[in-house]
Parts: structure tokens; C-alpha cells; sequence
């Protein structure tokens, strides 16, 4: 666990007690008697400081990204749905076993997100898929957020749950062998967003990342916003520039050491629904000026998602954003836009699982060569090129 110190805080902080209250609309300060105090705060530096900035570093490594395969039960039975099998937990062992025991995987993929069941589970020669992972240097990860709900006195938005009990499971999912984790909340353009629901998702994304690190576990921050929506791409801009100022604030209030984060945002790109599509380049150029104007190069990584994207739009985009260096390592945390070809070359027939596997390691390439900045769309199916997003999709 963290060490506990003694420190001063400093004149400004909001954290000051008995100093004066700011009146933020420009107003005279309230006055109270300014009494300057010390008390305890949680040090930045914790027990596994070491090992969260290597696992960090492991993950952000040059031409390799994540596999998200942490859908939840409903969400993975919807995608076995799709080619004709029951949502069973037989049938969800055996895609990921398939996806977790593709040979080579570990040339292109870094890290794992798992469900809680997968973390779990083994193969059906009774190998733990943590040990599958591990033998292909692919560090095992977690899905720990508990969903979705609704946020009262918000424009219909959502906060993400699963605070409660945190720690604890954690640590138990440290001593299963993962060693990072995820949390995924949401941010709605065409409902504001409201300054509650990005309080919301900054203060709970900042709450989490400091519990998974004090248990050994490298935070991924997801703050997703929506592609829902018919908006421009300068107002998803606005947006994300707006998220993520406050992510970081409250990251930095709750002591969260930066080097041993990994972030995973959206792209900024226009609403699915705008009149005009944004290209590769231009969607690159307004998402490089976000990080570089948000994000602190003491971040080893930034980890896109697809977001609905297909899978070639979200192989263009990526490669875009690596055309020059960067402060971070800017690759890629794909569910949909790396399993889709797979789950059509599968259909659940064991005949199909080398088939299957192959199509896998043909989009981890493709992603893996837009990291390096070195991918071209030539040769890609029509299926490769076909957009994914769902108005209102859940996990």
C-alpha cells in the first residue's frame, strides 16, 4: 500500500483548510481566519511504483497494442448471436480461447483486457489463459468498472459504477495474474455534456486509477466520448480538450503517478451521424492537438479505441497520428475493429479456428504496421472496410 507522509499544502490548493473561500465568479472572498495546517495525504509514490511504469512501459512497446476482449456476458452473447450460437459460457470460452491461442499473437499484441469469467478460465486442455498470455509476453488485464447507470440530475446521462469493493477485488485479481486494469465511462456530446457527468467520469476515473495502483495494477483511463450524435468535428474537439483537462485534474488531486498510467480515448472525429466524414489526416491533426495540449508526456501510453469505427477506418486513423513522433507511444486497444473478421471466419465451427486465428493476426499486423506508421489499406475486404457503430451500443 501507499506510505503516508506529513506534507504542506500548497497556498492555492482547493485541499487548504481554514483559508479563505475563492468566489469564482470574480467577487470578493469570503474571509475566514487563515490558519495553514499540515495533514496526511496519500504519497504519490506507492509499494509497486517499480513494476506499474515496467508494466506500462511492456505494454506501450513499439509495434504492439491491446486486444480488449472484455465484453460482458450480454455483450459477448450478441456477438456469438451474430453467426448462430448460444450465449453459453462453453460457447464464450471457446472464441477466447481461440483468440488468447493464436500463434504469433504476441508479435502485434501487448496486452489482454479481459472479462472477469475469462481471467478465470482456462483452455479446454486445462492451460489458465493467463498462462496462454504470459507465454506469449502479453500482459493480462481486467475489466473491473460495473457498468452504467443512470445520473440523476444530468441531461440523461450515465455515471460508471463499481467503486465499492474495488480494492479488494483487485488485489485478488493481482494474485490471478493481471496487471493492468480498465474502467470505461462515458461522455454524451448531444447531451451537453453536462459539467456534473464530466465531474462524474473525471472524479471516478481519478478515484479508480489510484486504488488500482495502490493493488499493482496500471489504470487505463477511458473516458469514451460518443460518436453518437450529428456534430462537427471542432465540437467534439471542445469536448475531449474539456474531459480530459478534467481527468487530469482530478488524476493529479488524487495522486496518481502518471508514468505507471496508460490512457484510452476516443478519436476526435465527427458525430456518426454529421453530413461529411472526416479524413484520416485531419482526424489525426485535431486529435494530436488534444493530447499535446492535455496530456502529459510523462504518459507512457495512449491506447486508442475504435468506438464503432470499421476496422480499416480505425487501422487509416492510427497510422495518421504516427507519421511523426510523438511524446507517448500512441497505438491501439481494439475490441470490435480486430474481432470482427474473425468472428465471420469462426461461425463457431472448431473446423474454422486456424481460419479464424489467421484473420486475427492479419488485422494485429495491420494495426501493428500503424503504429509504426507504416500501414497502407491496399488489399483490404469490402467487410474489412465496413463501419461498426451502433446509435446508443452498449457493453
Amino acid at each position: 500500500m501507499a506510505s503516508m507522509s506529513l506534507v504542506k499544502l500548497n497556498g492555492l490548493s482547493s485541499q487548504w483548510m481554514g483559508q479563505q473561500s475563492i468566489n469564482r465568479n470574480g467577487g470578493s472572498p469570503i474571509n475566514f481566519a487563515i490558519r495553514r495546517v499540515s495533514m496526511p495525504v496519500r504519497a504519490v509514490t506507492c509499494s509497486y511504483a517499480d513494476e506499474l511504469v515496467f508494466t506500462a512501459k511492456t505494454i506501450a512497446s513499439p509495434g504492439r497494442g491491446i486486444l480488449a476482449i472484455d465484453e460482458s456476458n450480454a455483450t459477448c452473447g450478441k456477438r456469438l448471436a451474430s453467426i448462430g450460437l448460444d450465449n453459453t459460457e462453453t460457447n464464450r470460452q471457446a472464441y477466447r480461447q481461440l483468440l488468447l491461442t493464436t500463434p504469433g499473437l504476441g508479435d502485434y499484441i501487448s496486452g489482454a483486457i479481459m472479462f472477469e469469467e475469462t481471467l478465470y478460465q482456462s483452455t479446454t486442455d486445462g492451460k489458465k489463459f493467463v498462462d496462454c498470455l504470459r507465454e506469449k509476453n502479453i500482459v493480462p488485464g481486467i475489466k473491473v468498472d460495473k457498468g452504467l447507470s443512470p445520473l440523476p440530475g444530468s441531461n440523461n446521462e450515465s455515471w460508471c459504477q463499481g467503486l465499492d469493493g474495488l480494492a479488494s477485488r483487485s488485489a485478488e485479481y493481482y494474485k490471478q495474474g493481471a496487471r493492468f486494469a480498465k474502467w470505461r465511462t462515458v461522455v454524451s456530446v448531444p447531451c451537453g455534456p453536462s459539467a456534473l457527468a464530466v465531474k462524474e467520469a473525471a472524479w471516478g476515473l481519478a478515484r479508480y486509477a489510484a486504488i488500482s495502483q495502490d493493488n499493482g495494477l496500471v489504470p487505463i483511463v477511458e473516458p469514451e466520448i460518443l460518436l453518437d450524435g450529428d456534430h462537427p468535428i471542432e465540437r467534439t474537439l471542445d469536448v475531449a480538450e474539456r474531459v480530459w483537462a478534467e481527468v487530469f485534474y482530478y488524476l493529479a488531486q488524487n495522486n496518481v503517478m502518471f508514468e505507471g498510467i496508460l490512457l484510452k480515448p476516443s478519436m476526435v472525429t465527427p458525430g456518426a451521424e454529421h453530413k461529411e466524414k472526416a479524413s484520416p489526416e485531419t482526424i489525426a491533426k485535431c486529435t494530436l492537438q488534444m493530447l499535446n495540449r492535455r496530456v502529459p508526456p510523462a504518459v507512457p501510453g495512449i491506447m486508442f479505441l475504435s468506438g464503432g469505427q470499421s476496422e480499416v477506418e480505425a487501422t487509416l486513423n492510427l497510422n495518421a497520428m504516427n507519421q511523426s513522433p510523438n511524446p507517448w507511444h500512441v497505438s491501439f486497444s481494439y475490441a470490435r475493429a480486430l474481432q470482427n473478421s474473425v468472428l465471420k471466419a469462426w461461425q463457431g465451427n472448431p473446423e474454422n479456428v486456424e481460419t479464424a486465428q489467421r484473420a486475427l493476426l492479419v488485422r494485429a499486423k495491420a494495426n501493428s504496421m500503424a503504429q509504426l506508421g507504416k500501414y497502407s489499406a491496399e488489399g483490404e475486404s469490402e467487410d474489412a472496410k465496413k463501419g461498426m457503430f451502433v446509435k446508443g451500443y452498449t457493453y
